[in-house]
Order: structure tokens, then sequence, then C-alpha cells
């Protein structure tokens, strides 16, 4: 729409055009108290995608504050691109995970891959270089075509845009349940790393310095992304699809590595990208974070279209945009690292005392209004809460034990489960060893990331069982942080901080939001109890459409620190002799489990239970022996239970195992009871092992006959499998599927 055709503030009152923006009649009220005036076309744009869910989480604001934020080593929490944490030698990661849902539901490549562009920028605009990205998926079922083809392209946009870049996609998740069918999930996580001198974060001080934009030309497409992404999906969904971005990794490329060569300078004074509301955001969020104000003349805005207006050009998401504010009389200087770099360089405004962003247009002022008002004074909404009926009735539900005629068959079957079953078909499209610092490539418990020059790595996970949270939010929220924690254990890391990205349906409903509350309750503990502050994430609300919502889906993204490289540690067997070990007991807890999903087709009752205190000393006493050289592998035991961890452990080992259970088949083998380990020790190691750790439990050898044999307590087989036949059911179920 040019701005001729603009309709007049009283139009957008009396026809009520702000309702198709996203902004309620009381926030449209309050727009207009806030300004002493009914606001014009441009400005109720600016509103309506800063007090968009998306962006400024007024739904979710009151329950994020229960998180603990803040730690001995934590440098940035929320609140900047992303967050930081210190690892030592004057050296920090960081490290951020966000949503591109709505998008990746309508175009899957591209969704997929804006969400790694936009990731990787939160990531170099505080200055660090991206070494790892991550990312954790959900789909419906895989016999469906639509999911195929959701499923393919995501990957496909995934791999796309992070092999491009130069950064090596070393870790994730991938599930799969019948709520995702319409609304997959697609959430991406980066790592970077930073020398403390370096950290810069996005502020617009400094009255009369300089707004610089560097990168592409501003278009049409993404407009209103962030309103898009806050809104459920429906079947006018697919005609917004021009909202969808489209991103070009080559470019991002060269951007990353002007914008790092830029921190280097003490003539950058802030620095953002331009990520959800584009324009908009950047430079409101900017300016209000500062205390100052923003005046900026459009006319001088890159455009790769004729006649954009005002509106069109604050509210376009087109990628791989930065918004720099630098010292005045030394834009040169920048603008020759840009040229050098072949990005676009375009002085655009300056720092204002005043706390408004004011924008020109054609010699007039066609918006100003205050900072703070876009950027912090969203309204807040604490929602009804109401728990749901299916959860009074899960709780009253007896643990049931299923029965198990056939163990070996149960396991194939588990194994070929797309949740459980090998993702190389996935990851194998990802370059994991771009950089040439990936030390365990995807498929093991964490990924593990050298850093150069030092003896040291970051182990890095994602991770959630949305199927738990499902069934009880609050001991599910617990379980999603301490699996992370786990993963990162056994990798030999202890873990550092999260980051998280909370998937949820419309918190209008209150059956809804108190998943959303119970859950953030769950993790806000368990965070405290494992010393796992949370320095920032994503909340992603409005993920249903008219089939229903998914699963709650509070996603961790968790980083730990190796502290010695010898301390690196996978989940494969090593050698044969080796003694296997289990720490903790089995109890008949298959709520959720993917043996009760095999068997009923669906899940009920109550998940496991989880105790943070036995959680958080297990952890800590494997570490110790990590650290001190008395583990060959270690491996949580999770979805599928202790028979699932021991194949997993054998796959492409050239090795087998013996192990001898002592309880019911069905509990011992397929339980998902939590805060289990499976080891392997040297035979030397086993008595200062069990020292140790007196809840581990030894309970067979690595062989070198490349068969899986469990017996039980009178040494009667009980299942028995060549690990060809079981590496065969594991790596072949996804790629059968998707034939």
């Amino acid at each position: 729409m040019s701005l001729l055709l603009e309709p007049s503030p009283e139009q957008i009152k009396e026809e009520k055009i702000y309702q198709e923006m996203g902004l309620s009649d009381q926030e449209f009220e309050r727009v207009g108290t806030i300004l002493g005036r009914l606001p014009n076309y441009t400005e109720t744009g600016l509103f309506s995608v800063m007090w968009s869910e998306h962006c400024s989480y007024k739904s979710s604001k009151s329950l994020l504050k229960k998180f603990p934020t803040k730690g001995d080593k934590v440098l940035q929490g929320p609140g900047e691109g992303a967050g930081i944490i210190d690892i030592g030698d004057e050296q920090a990661v960081v490290f951020k995970i966000e949503s591109h849902n709505s998008p990746s539901a309508i175009e899957p490549y591209q969704g997929a891959a804006t969400g790694v562009g936009g990731i990787l920028r939160d990531v170099f605009s505080m200055g660090a270089r991206p070494i790892a990205l991550l990312n954790s998926l959900r789909f419906g079922e895989l016999d469906s075509p639509r999911v195929r083809y959701l499923f393919e392209e995501v990957v496909a946009g995934i791999a796309g845009y992070g092999n491009c870049i130069g950064v090596p996609t070393v870790g994730g998740e991938v599930q799969f349940d019948p709520c995702y069918e319409k609304n997959p999930l697609v959430n991406a996580m980066c790592v970077g790393l930073i020398d403390h001198k370096d950290i810069k974060k996005g502020q617009a001080s400094g009255v009369g310095n300089t707004v610089i934009y560097v990168g592409p030309s501003t278009g049409r497409d993404g407009i209103h992304g962030a309103t898009f992404s806050s809104e459920a999906l429906s079947e006018a969904s697919e005609s917004k699809r021009p909202a969808v971005q489209v991103g070009d990794p080559y470019m991002e490329k060269l951007v990353m590595e002007a914008c790092l060569e830029i921190v280097q300078s003490d003539a950058l004074v802030g620095i953002q990208d331009m990520g959800a509301a584009g324009l908009t955001s950047s430079s409101a969020e900017m300016a209000s974070k500062a205390g100052f104000g923003i005046e900026m003349d459009l006319d001088t805005v890159p455009q790769r279209e004729t006649g954009m207006s005002p509106y069109e050009m604050m509210l376009s998401e087109s990628q791989e945009r930065m918004l720099l504010v630098v010292k005045k009389g030394r834009e040169h200087e920048i603008k020759a690292i840009c040229d050098k770099w072949g990005v676009g360089f375009a002085e655009i405004g300056q720092v204002t005392e005043e706390k408004n962003l004011r924008l020109l247009h054609k010699g007039k002022v066609v918006a100003d209004v205050p900072a703070d008002a876009l950027a912090e004074d969203a309204p807040v909404y604490q929602l009804p809460s109401e728990e749901p009926h299916y959860f009074a009735d899960n709780q009253q539900q007896e643990h049931y034990v299923y029965e198990v005629a056939d163990a070996k068959a149960t396991l194939l079957e588990l194994l070929q489960q797309p949740t459980i079953a090998s993702k190389e078909w996935v990851y194998d499209q990802y370059d994991y060893m771009v950089q040439t610092n990936t030390v365990v490539h995807p498929g093991s418990d964490a990924a593990v990331v050298r850093i150069r020059g030092k003896n040291k790595a970051l182990a890095m996970t994602t991770d959630c069982n949305s199927r738990y949270i499902y069934l009880d939010p609050e001991t599910g929220g617990k379980i999603a942080v301490a699996e992370a924690a786990r993963n990162i254990v056994c990798s030999g890391g202890a873990p550092l901080g999260l980051t998280d990205c909370l998937n949820f349906g419309s918190p209008e409903n209150p059956e809804i939001y108190w998943q959303l509350e119970k859950s953030t309750d769950g993790m806000s503990v368990a965070c405290r109890e494992l010393n796992t502050p949370v320095i920032g994430g994503n909340v992603s609300l409005y993920n249903e459409s008219g089939a229903g919502a998914v699963y709650p889906t509070p996603v961790v993204g968790m980083v730990g620190l190796i502290e010695d490289l010898a301390h690196v540690t996978t989940q494969s067997f090593k050698k044969a002799g080796d003694a296997i070990y289990v720490i903790g007991e089995a109890k008949p807890e298959f709520g959720g489990s993917e043996l009760q999903k095999l068997r009923k087709g669906d899940i009920s009752g109550k998940p496991p239970v989880i105790d943070l205190n036995e959680e958080k000393e297990r952890q800590t006493q494997l570490l110790e022996a990590i650290q001190t050289g008395l583990v060959s592998s270690a491996h949580d035991i999770a979805e599928g239970g202790f028979a699932v961890a021991a194949a997993e452990s054998l796959v492409g080992t050239k090795l087998g195992a013996t192990l001898t259970i002592t309880g019911d088949t069905a509990v011992e083998l397929f339980s998902e009871t939590q805060s289990r380990f499976l080891v392997s020790v040297p035979a030397a190691n086993e008595t200062t092992f069990e020292k140790l750790i007196p809840d581990a439990r030894k309970v067979g050898n690595v062989t070198e006959d490349q068969s899986l044999v469990i017996t039980d307590s009178t040494r009667e087989v009980i299942l028995q499998a060549d690990v060809s036949e079981v590496e065969r059911a594991w790596r072949g179920a996804i790629p059968c599927l998707l034939k």
C-alpha cells in the first residue's frame, strides 16, 4: 500500500483496521493514550509488531521471571541477542535458541533456512564467532505425505543454509507425534565463542552518533512475520505465504565476516540484527535499552523494490540485515570494512536525546512514538489458568506394566520407531566437520566442539520429551532440564547453563496456559537444583490448528564445559572385556514411553517421577568418574529404556555385550525411569568405580562376538540378536518410511 492510499487515523479506528494487524481494541486504545492522539497507519504497524506475542512475550513475561538467570559465570543473561557464560582464559561461550515454526509450516525450506540465519545473527551480533549449530525438530507421523514433505524440506533448508555459511551443524533431536501433523516445530540453536574484550550489545547511545544500515536491500518479504508467528495456523495461513522471508547464506557469510571485523573497532557503539519486526524492533530496542531516541530518514534505507511505504520498510523482515550505531565522524571506518566484504552500507539516521523513534519520509515526519512504549511498555497479561480434566484422570491411573512375550521383537520394533531410530538420514545432509573442530559429531548424547588453541571443549545438546510434559507439565519440565544435563555429563562436560524455546498452543486457552505455567515451574526448580541458569531463549505460542494444539514442548538447549580433551566421552562401548554398569534402578514407569505408544498408539497415565537430589548426586558422581579416567563410555537411559540404550551403545562398534537382568522383563528392558545411565568401565577400574558410585550395578561385559545377549537371573536367555540385525533395524527405519 503506497503512502497516498494509507487510511487516516480516524479510518483506522472506525474500520478497526488495527485488528487486521493484530492489535486488540484495548491495545489500540492504550496506544492512543500513550501518544495522546490516534496513531497513523505506520505507527499502528509499529505497535502491532512490537506488541505481538512473538516480540513482546506479553502472555509469558510474568512466567519467565521465575527462571534463575544469574550465576558466577553468567556475563550476559536474557535481554540481548544471546546470553554469554564465562569459560575461563578470558573467553566466553555465547548461545541462543529460537523458533521458526509458523514460517516452516507454510514454506518449510525457507522457513527453516531463515531460522538458521536469524539465530546466527543473534550470536555474531554479540561479537562472537559462531562455531556450531544445533536444532530441535518435531513432526507428525511419517506415514503422511504432507509430513514427509515438511520433514524433507525442513532438513534441506537447515542443511542448505548452515552448509553454505560454513558453520557446522553438530547436534539436535527429531521427534515424531501426531499432534505435530499440521504444526511442525523448527527450533534452531547457535553456539559462538568470544573473547571478553569483544562483547558487544545492541544499544544506541551517544547523542549525534550515526545509525548505520548494513546488509542487502529491504524488500517486501516477511512483512508482518512477527504477527504471523503470533496466531494459530488456519486455512487462511496459506494465503500469508509472503510473510515467509527468503534467505541468502552467501550474503550472510559476508555480513557475518564484516560484522566480526567491525566489532574489533572502538568506533562501534552498538549492534543488533534486524530479526522479527525488522527495522522496527532493532531501532526501538537499541534506543530503549540505551535510554536515548533514534531519528531515521527512510529515504536513505536501501530498497530493492519501488514505491515502498514507511510501513513496508519498517515491518519488512528481509534477511541478512544489521543495524549499527557508530561514533559520529568515524563512519568511514565502518564503510571501509563493509566495502572490503562487499556488504551494503548506508547512513540512515542518528541518536537523539529525546527518547522517541522518529521516522522521516519524503521530508515529512511519518511516525513519532516513544521508543520505550514500543520496546518495554507492551501490555503484560496474567491469563486464566485451569487444570485440564485429562491431567487428573491420568494422575489417578495406576502404573501399568506391559506384557513382553518376545523381547527381541519388541526391541527391534522400538529401534524402528522414528523418534528412536537413527537420524543419520538427517545429519548426513549437514556439514558437521567444517571448521575442523568437531570432536563428537551428531549421534551421541551431546555434540562436542574443541576450543581451538586450548585443551578444552564445549559439549552441547537440545532436549525435550514433550509426551512427559503433556501428561504432567511440572514433572516433565524438570525432566527436560535434567536430561539435557545428563547428556552433557555423559560427554564429559560440566553443565554451564541453558537457553530455552517454549513451544505451546494458544495461551488464551486456560488449559494451555496451565501447561505453560506448570512446565516453567518444573524447569525453574530443576535449573536451580542443577545450577544451570537460563541465559536467554524464545517463546513460541499459538502452535495449533483446527486439529488442536501441539504437545507442550519447552525445548532445552544446554552447553557444558569439558575441562580437558582427555575427558571427552561417547556412548559407544570401546573394548571387549570392559564391565557394563547401570546406575539407577528401573521402576514400572511407562506413562508417555515409547513402549506405551507402540502398544497403545497413544499415551496416558503418569510420566516417570524424578528426584532432583538423586539426579544431581548421580551426575556429580559420574562426571567425577569420567574426569578421573575410570569410564570408557557413558549413555543416558532415555526413550525406549535400558535395552535401547544397550543397542545404541553397540551400533558401529563391531563389539557385542552379554547382560543380565534380575526383575520383570518389561520393566528392566523398556521402562523409562529417570536419572539412569549405562556405563562401561575397564576391568582394572571396577573396584574404584563402584566405591565412587554406590548406585552402580554391574550387569555384564562387552564381548567380541558382535551379538547382544540378555539373560535373566536364572541365566536363561530372554533376548539374543546379532548386532548387524539391530543396526539394520535402527539405521533403516527412517529411510524406509521416506520411500
